[in-house]
């Protein structure tokens, strides 16, 4: 696998994101020009391509929306930007929206973000160990070391759920939290016994050697909502329209890249430094314009039996 382990992290690395070429802040206000500026929090994964090709193909400046994408670790560092009013609308999983609603954190779920395909071996996530490794299911990871990309969050909630399907005992798995660039390197000498992933980093693994043995996101739920668009309670409240247009652009967005696999992976090339190889083989996740409430509600049930939620997340309150 160490033969792999530079392109992986070179895989996974964010360009940087053009400014906007004016000096007005992207603060939510009509500009000078009529348009109205606004920055969005993303994650550097295939996750967030729609929106990227919305940009491209004009769904949000034909609703007078001009887009500053600016990249974070995770949804739960752009959580705080979006509060705070640094950017308008974010892009976060879906555990972390609602513990951050547990927390009394005042945001609201404007559009749907990604789903899981809902196919065991063909989805977009899954927990890889080494070719070696004796582990061979998820029942085979009770008592391990397990690699997340943030503690007590989806990540571990839905391996958890896995391992339970699978007739194992979650309760002894040790979760280590490493980012996803760092994982292939973590496996490959010892410090964790698996590692949760996802696209590009799941078929850089499996390329370096790296075996499946647990689809986690199918396990969770039937064609799982994995993440969202989000924004302020303040925002909604102050600016509906902005609100409304944003999330028309992103439904259009989604729409239009779940019927337009091929430029997905184009224009996956223009905002990472994912290989065209890797662009090619690995396989996409689904982008409905349908938030999977029930889906959202089972990944609930299980934090709050895994100890993520310290109370229920009030799902009403959270989502459109």
């Amino acid at each position: 696998m160490r033969r792999s382990l530079a392109g992986l992290a070179a895989a996974t690395v964010l360009l940087a994101v053009a400014a906007c070429g004016s000096e007005e802040p992207a603060d939510g206000t009509p500009s000078s020009t009529g348009t109205t500026k606004v920055a969005v929090g993303v994650i550097p994964i295939v996750d967030v391509a729609p929106i990227y090709l919305g940009k491209d193909k004009g769904f949000f400046s034909k609703r007078g929306i001009e887009l500053t994408l600016t990249p974070a670790q995770g949804g739960a560092a752009i959580v705080p930007g979006v509060v705070s009013g640094q950017f308008q609308f974010g892009f976060s999983n879906v555990t972390s929206l609602m513990i951050a609603q547990t927390k009394a954190v005042p945001i609201k779920v404007v559009a749907n973000g990604v789903a899981s395909t809902g196919k065991s071996g063909a989805d977009f996530g899954a927990v890889v160990v080494k070719g070696d490794s004796p582990i061979q299911s998820a029942k085979d990871l009770a008592g391990r070391k397990v690699a997340v990309n943030t503690l007590k969050n989806i990540g571990d909630t839905t391996v958890r759920e896995s391992v339970r399907k699978a007739g194992g005992d979650p309760a002894g798995i040790q979760f280590v939290e490493i980012g996803f660039p760092q994982m292939a390197a973590a496996l490959d000498n010892g410090q964790v016994d698996a590692a949760w992933v996802v696209e590009p980093t799941l078929s850089a693994t499996k390329a370096a050697g790296a075996r499946p043995v647990a689809w986690n996101f199918v396990d969770a739920a039937p064609d799982l909502t994995v993440a969202v668009y989000f924004t302020s309670t303040k925002l909604t409240q102050e600016n509906p329209e902005l609100v409304r247009r944003f999330a028309e652009a992103i439904n259009e967005s989604l729409q239009y890249a779940d019927t337009h696999p091929d430029e997905v992976r184009a224009v996956l090339g223009s905002y990472t430094q994912i290989s065209e190889e890797l662009r090619t083989s690995m396989t996409l996740p689904k982008w409905p314009t349908q938030i999977n409430k029930t889906s959202i509600e089972a990944l609930a049930r299980l934090g709050q039996s895994d100890g993520v939620f310290t109370t229920a997340p009030d799902l009403s309150a959270l989502l459109p």
